[in-house]
């Protein structure tokens, strides 16, 4: 048995999807193979990666039973060709409301098999003023999770959370609080929106926790003339950029020095010194 240590290497997608699936995959298994040529263990993917379509209920048509349908075997059957874990961004799956669906992130083992499922809690029932008045009710398709995952993984115990829970910090402190080491954020900010927040929000939530935060963000304008604020970055435990993807499709990769972050929070005890806790 070999006795070199494989290095805790990362990856980070970004995506400008629209409304045709099988493009969609098709770039996706492209960064896929670029990640795990650069050597990543783990890659995360964008919320909404195989669909954006024109309206938030075109979404609905494409709705898969867990464990069951082309997107699911597109993942299962990359994640088992690059020997990679995936973190699959949000995919639609069905639920109980015959109107809605589950925004869920599933996460792929490097054999292809899924192994857990964050349902994203969090929905993104707002107005954006841009000079023009943007309105988002996810609530009116989306039935929100309600669910804490934390799962255990080669490069660390990992944390899911989804886009709009990034403005929930009891979310990410209920995530280190059940030991995470990293947390994944498949994420679409708008444009108006990330530019206003995304770095500081991302930044605060790795500083807080003394976790790695990895965004996967879609990153550009989409044919249904919404644009997304991309950004998609690596965040260190101190806060520290470590890797950043502007706008357009790509990928970002870096590796993880966990004894570096095992020694950070042995100096500087956050985690140990809470003293509130939220019911």
């Amino acid at each position: 048995m070999s006795s070199v240590k494989q290095a805790d290497r990362i990856a980070s997608l970004q995506l400008v999807s629209g409304a045709d699936v099988a493009t969609n995959l098709a770039t996706t298994a492209k960064l896929l193979e670029q990640a795990a040529a650069e050597g990543a263990r783990l890659a995360v993917l964008p919320e909404n990666f195989a669909f954006m379509g024109r309206s938030e209920r075109d979404v609905l048509a494409i709705r898969e039973l867990e464990g069951s349908g082309p997107i699911q075997d597109f993942l299962a059957e990359q994640a088992q060709r690059h020997s990679l874990w995936i973190v699959a961004g949000t995919i639609p799956l069905l639920c109980d409301e015959e109107d809605k669906h589950r925004a869920a992130c599933l996460l792929y083992d490097d054999s292809g098999l899924p192994v857990a499922r964050y349902d994203k809690i969090h929905l993104f029932d707002v107005t954006v003023q841009s000079g023009k008045e943007e309105q988002y009710r996810e609530s009116h398709t989306i039935d929100g999770g309600n669910e804490v995952v934390v799962v255990d993984t080669p490069v660390g115990r990992l944390g899911l959370a989804v886009c709009y829970d990034l403005r929930f910090p009891e979310l990410f402190r209920a995530l280190a609080r059940r030991g995470a080491d990293i947390i994944a954020l498949p994420a679409a900010f708008t444009a108006v929106t990330g530019a206003a927040h995304w770095h500081t929000l991302i930044r605060a939530r790795a500083i807080e926790n003394l976790c790695y935060l990895v965004s996967s963000a879609q990153g550009g304008r989409h044919p249904s003339g919404r644009e997304t604020y991309g950004h998609s970055m690596i965040v260190d435990p101190w806060g520290v950029i470590l890797e950043e993807l502007q706008a357009g499709e790509g990928l970002i990769s870096t590796e993880l020095d966990r004894e570096q972050q095992a020694a950070t929070r042995r100096a500087f005890p956050v985690l140990d010194h809470i003293r509130l806790e939220i019911p």
